[in-house]
């Protein structure tokens, strides 16, 4: 891991909405599932920091309070849980800040934030090319399941 740079994490707000979006841009264009449309993006982040007690976004800030890098989870009712169990996305740090624990901090973040409302599971999905994600997840203590993923757009 490199030399982290000075950064807090936090809880997103309204005033990150660009920030966001170019992050999701970013994510996006390494994604081959999904296709940037900033209008849609938009919509999307400005539904999920309405959900408060549901969803949340966090980001986390450089040195000048500048977004570097953010992720998202959403609660869901899990039923082999019996319980609620978040739904890990969006977690994307801008390049230069990759490798030096932006990722890991946003991540336990989230996770908190999964637990302290009940939840006792989280998952992802990632792009199935993207190595750097699959490193990551693996080192950061993520376990493959046997399930896969499949989408029907409506």
């Amino acid at each position: 891991m490199l030399t982290q740079p000075t950064t807090r994490v936090e809880p997103a707000s309204a005033t990150d909405l660009l920030a966001l979006v170019a992050l999701i841009g970013e994510l996006f264009a390494i994604e081959k599932d999904f296709n940037p449309d900033p209008r849609r993006q938009e919509c999307g982040l400005r539904a999920l920091l309405n959900m408060r007690d549901t969803a949340a976004v966090y980001v986390a800030r450089g040195p000048t309070g500048d977004v570097v890098g953010m992720v998202t989870a959403q609660l869901v009712i899990s039923t082999s849980e019996g319980a609620p169990s978040a739904w890990v996305e969006d977690l994307v740090v801008r390049t230069e800040y990759r490798r030096t624990g932006v990722a890991r901090e946003l991540t336990r973040q989230i996770l908190d934030w999964a637990r302290s409302r009940g939840a006792t599971r989280a998952q992802l999905v990632y792009d199935l090319d993207n190595d750097a994600a699959i490193r990551f997840y693996e080192h950061t203590g993520w376990s493959r399941t046997h399930l896969g993923v499949r989408r029907q757009v409506l």
